[in-house]
């Protein structure tokens, strides 16, 4: 929709353009420079300018920044002070806060990048940096904080926590804004000495891809006054001009000191708009304290900041060609609060306003920023009406058609106040009326959206393609990603657009003219055609073809295309990337598809720019896979039209598959799995009892996604019954079953085996089945397959949900499942890795990556002890793949049991889990103390005290209790059915009876990192829990940045040239401790080790920890199948000594013997280099450092020997003799 000039900001705009336009044609005038990039992108540029020093802790979605300062120092960028930035990460972001402070202090310039969780860890030091008048900025994406559940995406709820900080706070609302404007509060912060947050919205617009303006540092240059930074640098502590800071004050001074700043925040709001004005003659573009859009003569406005003020643009735009007088104030300094720029800002006309915050504040009169509008307008002399709502929590997407609801409130006799926007309330009925959505840009305007898989490299690609299309034609363009909660294997979703005028629609495509559907699957799960629009194009990525293709696609779909004149495409990229040798990775040769399908630029350029990209992208991971991707660009163009059926416009919906999911499964899982989880109303949540965050177990087992290209098939004569398989199945997808007589008799065409072993299993069926439904096709099964004389057991064969063997093999996983009952109780679980796979998972079908290394351990502990598991789990990989909304793997068995999860932060995961431990104690101390009461009751029953005496025995031990449990449980029954008032209390606490297994849960970010202090002290307090700590070596889940157990040498984000220090050495740091069980397990290494360390550390009697390593996507897998081959990775890297296998059983020990067990044997230390260079965080050192990496990875190769011949000494100490 095209902008109307009866705007009072259009006729600015365009006098300032065109002086602009005259300048522009001198000689003197510089010329413009475009860029695509994202607003973490944009600000970490602006940021680095003004930066000496970037104290770091990686955080979602604020990480970017850092990894872009950090990877630009690498290469020798250069700042307003000529010198690069120096980067210190951090163990948390109280630490890095600390290290802002004191580098503040010391003199230099220092900035931070953080959000949500972390943003809150750096209040206190916030308090100190203001009151202390550091200047200083920190960067923040602003993020959505964890209530009933986490979120990673956007609001301003976290920087609202900071409002009472003390730190000025300025706020950007797109990607060009944070390009213009992030050197306004880097300038200000230098005069005014206030410390600066410098806020835009999480993922809305830190991850938005925009073509932009870039501001180049020369402009910005003569800004920087050098008196502010001689005053600064005057200010740094010195011994040679001693002073002492950080006192402590009391009564009768602290009051009338802390009152001695005011005149320093007074001062703000004229230099913010000094400098904003200084912005706007280097831009063109207009900037204030407060920017006003709309008609001069507007009676209705609305007061927001942040990103959704794009929207409102459009919504502006739409309602004033209607005739109706609306307008927008976009907020960019919210703290200090100027009254007097904002009643300046104001029209004279206004009659109504609706202040939009994008935070709740329970309990409170009002969200924050409409208290300010209030309270600033209390005595204004136009008395608007003011009325407040929320919108766009946790990203919730604000569009027009929301923005138009919110006018249309304001038009009403009464608005409704205290509004929400956006949803269904339907049970406080605080939300607006939807209105239809609006569809908003000109002809030119070209919209698409891309469904992909993640980790198939379909964002990647589509980050490149709009990049390609924004830097080599005139088109402005936007994209903008959305995902689910899963890791690799998860949803996605592409909105790209393209057009010859600037866009505004900072929300997700909802009528594009293109869609790509980049896994067949999706047909059947999703509403892939929702909005495309006539005469659009459809590009389905199948290895279907002619009939089949027809018959696959639903009528609902080929409905669509017939009724819209749909012309359709599709393409057997998986079969071209198997071909070449890329795997899954069919991005590239769909992105291909799409600049050929579409020619939104010459094919010749799109190619060219294409390899361009590929060999930025990937000339660090080898040139063979460089050679690949240019082959993928080179097949493209094997797509086929699909003839749409004129007669298919009438075709009826398929009939709907009936089945015995219960309500919370219909109801609430599947709208959510179906991407329509936006069409819930508050009163589903209500319903179903999930308003505190629970979520009902077992979840998982209903999505049966079938997203797999290739899946594991029994060839039952050469199976051994090893049960490896399933050991290894990150999924646990894969399971043996054994079958009585009875059971094998109910299912037809079933083929078994007789089973083998155990005895007590004998004259039974056996089979491994897979759910081909819930598979992600690794492979690693297939991979540590023995077989029999060479001839595997398991074969990866290409998925086709609709093949005949496949249904087949689905209807088999159902009836196993369901059918057959579990015989693990008639064998030793723990005794065997064989046996403990008779035991069901209580942990499936998990959103971890395909091939996952560390979901295994989690999915083995599950079926050891899930019937009475407690988790406490650290935030990260394992939190999201382990609970997100949603699917919940873990389960429950037969008798309704299993692991109880729960996430609290991800620096406190330790001490949430002894907290858990506290409980569980004084709860049973409880239930003996209310035995002894009922046992000192006259006309007790002697079995009742008999059962008590053998329950208060055994309530330490874990079956010993099960046993008593069994027994006491119906007799307090019994007694409370009587009316025993102490038999009622002890049937509220009988779950307690079972003693629990406390698992405590985390990867190495949390446990060396973060959490370090917490993990210490919890196995240091000797009480009985269970730490796993999940070691991939890097963050995995934000993105692969580096930590205290990276190893040296190896590349990570914040480790740009390689990490240049050792790994920490967290178990053997532990064992001084002397009484703590702890132990090194590689699965994939030795299976046996792996069980026994695990039953040891869960039978001792005190604390332990297991250290587990974990092959991550992060480490880019070189040798042939990849994550597919995660459990091999293992294998080799004990095998070459990069990893090390050792137990140490205090217990051993009391008996006079070594606690230290060397379980490992000596390496092959001349394979260690070739594993190091198997994967690409190490490759990449070599082919982007050549002349470091060779030092390097001697260095890691004699660190490696290092820690071997210390376990080695550890094992040989003689522990008999007694002092």
């Amino acid at each position: 929709m095209r902008r109307i000039p009866v705007l009072k900001e259009i006729k600015k705009r365009e006098f300032i353009q065109n002086i602009f336009n005259i300048l522009s044609k001198s000689k003197m005038a510089k010329e413009k420079k475009f860029i695509t990039c994202d607003g973490n992108t944009a600000a970490a540029h602006v940021s680095y300018m003004f930066t000496e020093v970037a104290a770091i802790y990686p955080i979602t979605p604020s990480s970017p920044m850092a990894e872009h300062v950090d990877e630009w120092a690498a290469k020798g960028r250069k700042n307003l002070f000529g010198q690069r930035v120096s980067i210190q990460e951090m163990e948390s972001e109280a630490g890095a806060a600390g290290a802002v402070h004191g580098s503040l202090q010391a003199g230099a310039l220092t900035s931070t990048y953080t959000a949500s969780q972390g943003l809150l860890l750096m209040i206190p030091n916030m308090y100190k940096i203001a009151g202390e008048l550091l200047p200083c900025v920190f960067n923040v994406s602003a993020r959505t904080l964890a209530s009933h559940s986490l979120c990673i995406f956007g609001d301003h709820q976290d920087v609202m926590a900071c409002r009472q900080t003390g730190f000025a706070m300025f706020c950007s609302g797109s990607v060009q804004e944070v390009m213009d404007l992030s050197a306004v509060p880097h300038l200000a912060t230098l005069e005014t000495k206030v410390p600066f947050i410098n806020f835009f919205d999480g993922f809305r617009t830190s991850h938005e891809y925009h073509k932009i303006e870039e501001m180049d540092m020369e402009d910005i240059r003569p800004l920087v006054k050098e008196e502010f930074i001689e005053d600064f640098r005057n200010r740094a502590l010195t011994p040679e001009r001693p002073v002492t800071r950080g006192t402590a004050e009391n009564p009768e001074t602290f009051f009338t000191h802390r009152e001695a700043c005011n005149t320093y925040y007074d001062a703000i709001p004229e230099v913010v708009e000094k400098y904003c004005q200084e912005m706007t003659k280097i831009t063109g573009r207009e900037y204030h304290l407060f920017n006003y859009y709309g008609a001069e003569d507007a009676e209705n406005i609305i007061i927001l900041m942040g990103s959704a003020t794009e929207p409102a643009r459009e919504a502006i735009d739409y309602l004033n060609k209607q005739g109706k007088k609306v307008g927008m104030v976009a907020v960019h300094l919210f703290r200090p609060f100027s009254v007097d720029f904002l009643k300046k800002t104001i029209p004279a006309t206004v009659k109504r306003i609706a202040v939009l915050d994008r935070t709740k504040e329970p309990g409170a009169e009002g969200e924050p920023l409409y208290l300010d509008v209030k309270s600033a307008l209390y005595d204004d002399e136009r008395k608007p009406l003011i009325v407040g709502g929320r919108y766009g929590l946790g990203s919730s997407d604000t569009t027009p058609a929301k923005i138009v609801a919110v006018f249309k409130n304001l038009e009403l006799p009464q608005p409704k106040n205290h509004f929400t926007v956006g949803i269904v309330d339907d049970v406080t009925f605080t939300s607006l009326p939807e209105e239809e959505e609006i569809p908003m840009g000109g002809d030119d305007l070209f919209e698409a959206k891309f469904y992909g898989l993640g980790a198939d490299g379909t964002v990647g690609a589509n980050k490149n393609s709009v990049q390609i299309i924004g830097n080599n034609t005139n088109k402005y363009c936007q994209a903008y990603f959305s995902y689910d909660s899963k890791k690799s294997g998860g949803f996605t979703c592409s909105h790209l657009r393209f057009g010859d005028s600037p866009i505004h629609s900072a929300y997700q495509v909802n009528t594009p003219n293109f869609v790509a559907c980049h896994v067949q699957a999706y047909l059947h799960m999703y509403d892939v055609t929702r909005g495309l629009r006539k005469n659009g194009f459809f590009l389905l990525n199948t290895i279907f073809d002619g009939e089949e293709l027809v018959n696959f696609i639903p009528n609902k779909v080929k409905r669509y295309f017939a009724q819209n004149n749909i012309t359709v495409y599709y393409i057997n990229a998986t079969k071209i990337a198997q071909e070449i040798g890329l795997g899954n990775r069919t991005n590239t040769i769909l992105q291909s598809a799409f600049f050929r399908i579409t020619e939104v630029i010459p094919l010749d350029l799109a190619v060219e720019q294409m390899k361009a990209f590929i060999v930025k992208s990937y000339s660090k991971k080898g040139q063979d896979v460089v050679d690949k991707n240019f082959g993928a660009v080179d097949r493209g163009g094997e797509y086929k039209q699909l003839t749409v059926d004129p007669a298919w416009a009438n075709l009826a919906d398929d009939e709907a598959k009936e089945d015995n999911a219960p309500a919370f499964v219909k109801e609430l899982v599947r709208p959510i799995n179906g991407q329509a989880g936006d069409l819930l109303k508050v009163s589903d949540f209500v319903k179903h009892d999930t308003v505190d965050g629970t979520w009902q177990n077992g979840t998982a087992a209903f999505e049966k996604r079938g997203v797999e290209a290739f899946v594991p098939v029994w060839n039952v004569e050469n199976c051994i019954q090893c049960n490896k398989c399933s050991f290894v199945c990150p999924h646990a997808a894969i399971r043996p079953f054994v079958l009585t007589d009875e059971e094998l008799a109910g299912i037809e065409g079933l083929e078994t085996q007789d089973v083998k072993a155990p005895k007590a299993l004998a004259g039974m069926h056996f089979r491994i089945e897979t759910s081909v439904l819930d598979c992600l096709g690794c492979g690693n099964c297939a991979d540590v397959c023995p077989g029999k004389k060479g001839e595997k057991a398991l074969t990866m064969v290409p998925f086709n949900v609709d093949a005949e063997d496949m249904v087949k093999e689905a209807a088999n996983w159902e009836y196993l499942v369901h059918n057959v009952a579990s015989k693990q109780d008639l064998v030793d679980i723990k005794q065997s890795p064989k046996n403990s796979q008779f035991a069901q998972p209580l942990f499936e079908f998990s959103g971890a990556c395909s091939g996952c290394g560390e979901t295994p351990y989690v999915k083995l502990i599950s079926q050891l002890f899930g019937d009475r598991q407690m988790i406490a789990n650290a935030t990260g990989c394992s939190s999201i793949y382990s609970a997100s909304i949603p699917s919940t793997p873990y389960t429950k068995n037969a008798k309704g049991q299993g692991p109880a999860f729960d996430n609290s932060l991800f620096e406190d995961f330790c001490e949430f889990g002894l907290g858990m431990v506290m409980g569980n104690k004084k709860m049973k101390e409880r239930i003996a103390h209310l035995l002894e009461e009922a046992k000192a009751q006259e006309h007790v029953p002697a079995e009742f005290v008999a059962a008590a005496d053998k329950w208060m025995a055994n309530m330490n031990d874990s079956e010993g209790s099960k046993e008593a449990a069994a027994e006491l449980k119906p007799l307090i029954a019994a007694g409370a059915e009587k009316g025993c008032p102490i038999c009622k209390e002890l049937k509220t606490l009988d779950h307690y009876l079972v003693k629990r297994s406390q698992w405590i849960i985390g990867g190495d970010g949390a446990s060396y990192d973060i959490g370090y202090g917490g993990l210490d002290h919890v196995l240091a307090s000797g009480e009985d829990v269970n730490i796993l700590v999940l070691d991939t070596e890097v963050y995995s889940n934000t993105g692969g940045q580096s930590s205290k157990s990276t190893p040296l040498g190896a590349i990570a984000q914040f480790a740009a040239q390689g990490k240049r220090i050792r790994k920490k050495d967290l178990g053997l740091m532990q064992t001084t401790y002397g009484y703590i069980y702890v132990a090194q397990v590689a699965m994939g290494a030795d299976n046996a080790q792996t069980l026994k360390a695990i039953r040891e550390a869960e039978a001792y009697p005190g604390p332990s920890l297991i250290i587990a390593y974990a092959p991550c996507i992060n480490h880019g897998l070189k040798r042939k199948g990849g994550m597919g081959r995660s459990q091999h990775e293992e294998e080799l890297a004990v095998e070459c000594g990069y990893w090390h296998l050792w137990r140490y059983n205090p217990l051993l020990a009391d008996e006079g013997k070594n606690p230290f067990t060397l379980d490992s044997k000596a390496p092959n230390w001349e394979n260690f280099r070739d594993f190091l260079l198997g994967e690409v965080r190490y490759l990449s050192v070599q082919k982007a450092f050549p002349k470091e990496a060779d030092e390097l990875f001697s260095q890691a190769e004699k660190m490696a020997k290092l820690r071997y011949q210390t376990y080695v000494r550890k094992s040989q100490e003689d522990w008999s003799e007694q002092i």
